[in-house]
């Protein structure tokens, strides 16, 4: 069983996903919460294993309740729900450690999904507003090292290259294009930078990226 907590500061809203996500067997709303704040002591009552978070909310917003959550329960996976009307807000938000974002228009079914794909450790990104998030996000000034998250994860120059077009949504013939190799030569790098990474696919690739400052 999956259980989740739902933090919105609209009390409808609240009881409203609740009820969406309760339609899945598979998945028991723990208690909903109407700030960061309050979501932060609930997980250390309930220990979620999901937390679907608003943005903007009083007294603790969905950016400083993702950091704190996640600073001191770092299993504890947080998708962002918003009406995605600032980049920066959800940039901060994937930098603060959430698993991903979803409009709070999607379809209920995609709402389930993603909730189970990040109980399993997937990344989430809705596809309708990847490229401006990834886009915004890129002119990062990237920092120099290249080491990530340790001395055991090390990216060449052309990986490093590679990973920058791809959060650019650049496509892997428009890559080759612009470095001058092969589309087969650009599946090979994304394919060893992906289990360098240990993620699954170009989009957790891209989120990878962006939570550790790489673009």
């Amino acid at each position: 069983m999956i259980k989740v907590l739902i933090v919105d500061d609209q009390a409808m809203l609240r009881q409203s996903l609740k009820f969406i996500i309760e339609q899945d067997s598979a998945i028991e709303v723990a208690a909903t919460a109407g700030n960061g704040e309050d979501a932060f002591r609930l997980c250390s009552e309930l220990n979620p294993d999901v937390v679907l978070m608003d943005i903007m909310m009083p007294v603790c917003d969905g950016i400083e309740g993702t950091r704190i959550i996640k600073s001191t329960y770092p299993n504890i996976k947080v998708i962002i729900l918003t009406t995605f009307n600032n980049d920066e807000n959800i940039k901060n938000a994937l930098q603060n450690g959430a698993a991903g974002y979803l409009l709070k228009d999607a379809d209920p079914e995609d709402l389930i999904l993603a909730i189970k794909s990040v109980a399993k450790g997937m990344s989430i990104i809705h596809h309708d507003v990847f490229d401006n998030v990834v886009k915004k996000v890129s002119h990062i000034e990237p920092q120099k090292s290249t080491e990530v998250n340790g001395p055991d994860i090390h990216f060449t120059d052309r990986e490093l290259d590679v990973i920058r077009l791809i959060v650019d949504g650049k496509s892997n013939k428009e890559i080759g294009s612009e470095l001058f190799i092969t589309e087969g030569t650009v599946k090979n790098i994304i394919t060893g930078t992906l289990d360098k990474a240990g993620v699954k696919d170009r989009t957790q690739l891209a989120v990878y990226a962006i939570k550790n400052h790489i673009v």
